[in-house]
């Protein structure tokens, strides 16, 4: 894994998974692939709730939010040195960003990363403290969408990998990898978005 082979592959439709406990990484590309459109996030009531528990930044912690997805105790941990290392070097020449979520007492309790290349957003993970910072992955993704669609025009693409039962709730859905290919190619002639967080009314 190298900054330039990582961003290529996203361009290709590719994303990097861990292939054994051993470390070693292979280049996904599933037959069905999860999506979030951005008009079709869930936010139930008490998550509206929790959203003015927190404050959202953008770009502020990047390494933080990496480590939190690190986090040696969390099942399916995969994050390295040299994934942190990659994608640190790729926040640094602005294609890697994360949202990050803190508490009253301005301690990082959530948050996600991804890369974004055009109209692209892949995020990559996403993590809370469940004592500190209760919903805050989701609270991050909320903010995410709203960045997304602010940004305009349409045509974004923000590709979660994979459909699990959670992300189902919040509003992912599955297509091919042929309509995902396509929405790819359309999501790549598109300006990258603003990263300054939009005003919340």
């Amino acid at each position: 894994m190298d900054p330039p082979a990582v961003l290529e592959a996203y361009r290709l439709g590719l994303f990097p998974m861990p292939l054994d406990e051993y470390g070693f990484v292979g280049w996904f590309s599933p037959m069905e692939r999860g999506i979030l459109p951005l008009d079709g996030l869930r936010v139930t009531r008490s998550l509206r709730k929790m959203i003015k528990r927190y404050r959202v930044s953008v770009d502020q912690d990047f390494r933080g939010v990496v480590q939190g997805c690190a986090d040696p105790h969390r099942e399916g941990r995969w994050i390295d040195t040299e994934v942190t290392e990659v994608y640190t070097a790729l926040h640094e020449a602005g294609y890697a960003h994360s949202v990050e979520v803190w508490n009253a007492d301005d301690v990082l309790v959530g948050g996600l990363y991804g890369i974004s290349v055009g109209g692209l957003f892949a995020g990559e993970s996403m993590f809370h403290h469940p004592e500190l910072g209760r919903d805050a992955s989701k609270v991050a993704l909320v903010t995410l969408v709203e960045l997304l669609r602010a940004s305009g025009p349409e045509g974004r693409l923000l590709d979660v990998q994979w459909q699990t039962d959670h992300l189902a709730s919040l509003g992912v859905i599955e297509v091919t990898r042929a309509d995902y290919l396509d929405l790819l190619e359309e999501a790549l002639t598109v300006p990258p978005p603003c990263w300054d967080l939009p005003g919340r009314g």
